[in-house]
């Protein structure tokens, strides 16, 4: 069976928020909507302080507190687990925001840009109406993880195949891949690094996992 995750290594993310940039690119989210972002902590105790920039969004959880408020079966977990939205039956409601615990969720009523006026070039071609008055979120790219795997490529490790953050990535980062496959690249790095999960405790079993030296 395959189950896709997401590692991000926090000693290699130097908080430059180009997979934002990509991710934002790529999908033609509005402003104020980033699907994947990276948030700027400080940790430790002074005078031993440092900076930490941890990549956050969907988590695509085992047991999606989302999934289980959504009235309309809109919010769906894949087999592989990847968790999805289909716009064609979500009312709008917005429990699923509100029951997310990685602030992962959004909506929008009407069409926004960025600068305020009508879209650039980039927005236009990317603007796509079923988004609006529904929840959206990070979707893994699921649907280059589908067009790559039935032309036989290797999400995570072919960048067709892969998610647009993770190619994105200046400092690699991002890594993506099948974790039960005991031979993949995500594999590899868990079982050979000190990882966390965000939120772990809340049982979500949220599928981004956090290396963390």
């Amino acid at each position: 069976m395959t189950r896709w995750v997401m590692v991000a290594d926090l000693d290699r993310c130097v908080g430059c928020q180009t997979c934002t940039a990509a991710c934002k690119e790529a999908n033609g989210t509005p402003p104020g909507e980033q699907w994947r972002r990276v948030l700027d902590m400080e940790v430790g105790e002074y005078p031993d302080v440092r900076r930490a920039f941890v990549p956050v969004g969907c988590m695509h959880c085992d047991d999606p507190p989302c999934m289980a408020v959504c009235p309309s079966t809109a919010t769906r977990r894949r087999a592989d687990g990847i968790v999805t939205i289909d716009y064609d039956l979500c009312i709008g409601c917005g429990y699923c925001i509100l029951a997310c615990p990685y602030g992962a969720r959004y909506k929008s009523e009407h069409p926004r840009f960025a600068y305020g006026g009508g879209p650039t070039e980039a927005e236009r071609k990317r603007f796509d109406a079923r988004r609006l008055g529904v929840a959206t979120k990070c979707t893994f790219c699921v649907d280059r993880v589908d067009a790559g795997t039935e032309a036989g490529l290797t999400p995570g490790v072919d960048p067709e195949a892969s998610p647009v953050c993770v190619n994105s990535c200046i400092a690699a980062a991002l890594h993506f891949g099948d974790i039960d496959d005991p031979q993949s690249n995500v594999s590899a790095l868990l079982s050979g690094n000190r990882h966390f999960r965000m939120h772990e405790a809340l049982g979500t079993g949220p599928r981004l996992y956090y290396l963390w030296h």
